[in-house]
């Protein structure tokens, strides 16, 4: 005798008592974008992990995710190049399936964002005026802000990105600074910074606006530290932050750290072109201007395009973009570039091995120092989640 199973055709068929609680209808929604029980608990178990939560937290992070009640997102634009929403839009939270509908839909309920919206000009002031009179929205600011209101430079609704910021501000439970201009000013910023751009929250101190914060850099940022970002925050709240307002669970470590390329950092051969053999087999890109031993992001282990690459498996270096004022930094010689190295890497090119010594025990004492924040962090969750 054969047993055929049959595909589900309801999430209550699938459902087991471990599972979360869905309401018919985000049910019906998931089911109609193909996303079945076991898709969507398999990526709540991927976000855990990229978030380095124990697995036990894949059905809070699931309930979060498929709430009845879905906090509202005013989403502003300010002097930005729309890359930050383009990382978003390009989100594989779930992979082969819709992916801005299943961040829109299922996980927030996105109230206002000019380039996505439908409406426009006066539509568009209202939806805002009416989404921003209740309180304890997530707002979240993509693009540094010219902290002169009056100097013309950025003008949008007849009002300027000041006065549009800090009325928008005055309701929400939480600001959420989305890519590095955001951040830290970014490429606005940079010298001869002509528009006198600042960041967030340069501005938010300047406007005496007490609203947490949280900074989520990047030029643009990991999609997948959004989506992770955001159920972390409806499953627990506040993540933990650095001493810049970012996340440590996905900026805790710096991308060298994590570098496959890593492994020849001290013991060489290191690269010295970008098309030399030492390039070709992994040697590390530190002498072509690569800033990851100084850069906080996860690059090296989110990746890029869906998992695909990082810029050092392309063979590119890192540029830094995570980092406060990333496009003015003085590398070797005082001098500013991409492809400038460090200031503090050794310039003896005739010696690969070695000569990189004291500054390689300053980088295990940093490892160190950091892996023992991670396994504070990491335990620190654990009893939480024993807690619960």
């Amino acid at each position: 005798m054969t047993t055929v199973l049959r595909k589900p055709t309801t999430w209550a068929q699938e459902r087991t008592d471990a599972d979360p609680m869905l309401d018919e209808a985000t049910a019906e929604r998931l089911l109609e974008l193909g996303i079945s029980r076991r898709r969507l608990l398999s990526f709540c178990a991927s976000m855990a992990s990229l978030m380095a939560l124990p697995q036990a937290m894949a059905p809070q992070l699931a309930a979060a995710a498929t709430a009845r009640t879905r906090p509202s997102v005013v989403y502003l634009s300010f002097q930005e190049c729309t890359g930050c929403l383009e990382s978003m839009v390009n989100s594989f939270a779930f992979r082969g399936g819709a992916t801005i509908d299943n961040l829109i839909l299922n996980l927030i309920s996105l109230d206002y964002q000019e380039t996505l919206m439908a409406a426009a000009g006066e539509q568009a002031e209202e939806q805002l005026r009416s989404v921003t009179q209740r309180s304890g929205y997530v707002l979240v600011v993509d693009g540094s802000i010219p902290a002169q209101w009056d100097n013309g430079y950025f003008v949008s609704g007849e009002r300027s990105g000041v006065a549009r910021f800090q009325e928008a501000a005055k309701n929400a439970g939480v600001i959420v600074a989305v890519g590095t201009c955001a951040s830290f000013g970014g490429l606005p910023k940079a010298a001869p910074n002509p528009t006198g751009a600042v960041s967030i929250q340069d501005l938010m101190r300047r406007l005496g606006i007490g609203k947490p914060l949280i900074n989520l850099p990047g030029c643009p940022p990991i999609p997948e530290a959004m989506t992770g970002l955001i159920l972390y925050y409806l499953a627990r709240g506040m993540p933990d932050l650095d001493d810049l307002r970012r996340p440590s669970m996905f900026y805790g470590e710096t991308v060298h750290d994590e570098c496959y390329r890593e492994e020849t950092y001290d013991d060489g051969p290191l690269a010295h072109s970008f098309d030399d053999a030492a390039a070709r087999r992994g040697g590390c890109l530190i002498k072509l201007g690569c800033k990851g031993p100084v850069t906080h992001n996860a690059c090296a282990t989110i990746k890029w395009n869906q998992g695909a690459s990082f810029p050092m498996m392309s063979g590119h270096g890192c540029i830094g973009c995570s980092e406060p004022d990333f496009w003015d930094r003085l590398n070797r010689n005082g001098r500013k570039g991409f492809y400038v190295p460090l200031a503090d890497d050794d310039d003896d090119d005739d010696d690969d091995h070695g000569h990189r010594g004291n500054r390689s025990r300053d980088h295990d004492d940093h490892d160190h120092h950091d892996h023992h924040d991670r396994d504070h962090r990491r335990r620190r969750h654990d009893d939480d989640d024993d807690d619960d």
